[in-house]
């Protein structure tokens, strides 16, 4: 069992540093912060097609499962090779050429006709957008001290939860709205509206996203020490190199962590307005009116939970009770089908709780790694997290076609969610093995007021 130390109190940071870390966030959060939001509703966006395009297509739920899963596959494949392809050409190119390809690839899921065509794109959505959630995570530890990293990362993951706040009412409406116009159907309209702005997006950061604080001409000669000199990447002990990460038997902890959260998070993203529809809903924009309670809540939680947990510098617990109650909600479900109001708070709970785990676990190797390792090691982290994307969604539509019910489906999920939580609690190494610094030299504390 690792020790974990105790949680200190970081001092203020100086007026200073609140309008470098300020403006640091107001110049390149918009541009990471959008990209993952669309590349979430690009990848959770079958969710809402699924409604008209099982029927239309006559996809079973079992085509429909391993279709939102196979992009996982590919997505495993690619995302080392593209995080360390960063270090190369740097994270201006690499994330401009990773959005305007999987947009692109987006846009062409109104084209499918059949499962082969279905897997195939998906495959490719995979293969493209490999490689932007390690990083941009490695990207902020260029920028931030480890005392801001779980709340910037938060702010960062909480596009997965924006994508579903936004998306789910923008996407109902859409199926509704806009199905028969030209021809096309409101799910053939939804690829094609929900791929353009990523595209946008990539042509934007190419222009204006600097590789690092040494790039930004937009920080002078002082603001770019302390922010060079504060950075979570810049003194980091630990094994070195790339294959330092693979070494580390850490990693695979905080690996297998990641998998069952991120289980528990695709159970909502993929499955939530077939659920809703289960649960009575009726219409598609109804599902997405509806679907805005637990994503709402669930953002504000994320961020709530993240930031208590920046401000103690505690993430075991946090983890560790984040999974449990995701776990809990998720078994619970089974029980609340016949009642809307109980399954959307069950849902809630569950929304809140996964998605909030999900920054606290990452911003561990964010800073124990040492920066040479920090690459390859949180893209194998994710890479491992991300065979959960797969399973989830594929086991749930393999049990509801082959039983009719979530139910099942549901409990497995609940249990790999408190077999995460055990590991997170009791095997995952959140501190590093020297002394922690003195709180006093932490010159780049939490104020309690600055978001960045």
């Amino acid at each position: 069992m690792a020790n974990s130390s105790a949680p200190t109190i970081a001092h203020a940071p100086s007026s200073d540093e609140t309008q470098v870390y300020s403006r640091i966030g107001w110049r390149i959060f918009p541009l990471v912060l959008l990209g993952y939001i669309f590349a979430y509703l690009d990848r959770i966006n079958i969710g809402f097609a699924a409604l008209q395009m099982k029927s239309d297509l006559g996809f079973t739920d079992a085509v429909y499962g391993l279709g939102a899963g196979i992009f996982f596959a590919s997505y495993l494949a690619f995302e080392i090779p593209s995080n360390l392809l960063l270090q190369r050409v740097g994270a201006r190119r690499t994330l401009a050429r990773i959005m305007i390809c999987w947009g692109v690839t987006s846009s062409c899921m109104m084209f499918v006709r059949t499962p082969g065509m279905f897997y195939a794109l998906r495959v490719l959505l995979g293969i493209f957008e490999a490689g932007l959630t390690p990083g941009v995570v490695f990207y902020l530890t260029l920028w931030y001290p480890k005392q801001r990293l779980a709340r910037v990362t938060a702010l960062f993951l909480s596009g997965s939860i924006i994508a579903g706040l936004f998306g789910a009412p923008i996407s109902g409406f859409i199926l509704d709205t806009v199905s028969g116009i030209q021809g096309l159907r409101g799910w053939q309209w939804l690829f094609l509206i929900e791929g353009i702005p990523s595209v946008l997006l990539g042509l934007v950061c190419l222009r204006s996203l600097p590789d690092g604080p040494d790039q930004a001409r937009w920080l002078s000669d002082g603001e770019r020490r302390i922010v060079i000199a504060g950075a979570s990447g810049g003194n980091r002990r630990g094994r070195g190199g790339v294959g330092g990460a693979f070494r580390d038997p850490n990693v695979y902890a905080i690996a297998f962590g990641w998998f069952t959260i991120i289980c528990g998070t695709y159970v909502i993203s993929f499955w939530l307005p077939l659920m809703l529809r289960h649960a009575g809903v009726g219409s598609a924009s109804a599902i997405g009116l509806w679907s805005i309670i637990p994503y709402g809540l669930g953002a504000v939680g994320m961020l709530l939970l993240s930031r208590h947990s920046d401000r103690t510098l505690e993430r075991r617990w946090h983890a560790t009770g984040c999974a449990l109650a995701g776990a809990v909600a998720l078994g619970s479900l089974s029980f609340v089908w016949s009642s809307l109001p109980l399954t959307l708070l069950s849902l809630t709970i569950a929304t809140i709780s996964v998605f909030s785990a999900m920054p606290i676990l990452f911003s561990v190797p964010m800073t124990l790694l040492p920066r040479s390792s920090a690459p390859g090691g949180i893209a194998l982290i994710n890479s491992v997290g991300q065979i959960g994307g797969f399973l989830s969604p594929f086991i749930i539509g393999w049990v509801k076609t082959t039983t009719g019910r979530f139910d099942i489906g549901l409990y497995i999920m609940a249990v790999l969610l408190v077999c995460g939580s055990a590991v997170i609690a009791f095997v995952v190494k959140t501190s590093p093995d020297v002394p922690s610094e003195p709180a006093g030299d932490r010159s780049s504390g939490i104020d309690g007021t600055s978001t960045f």
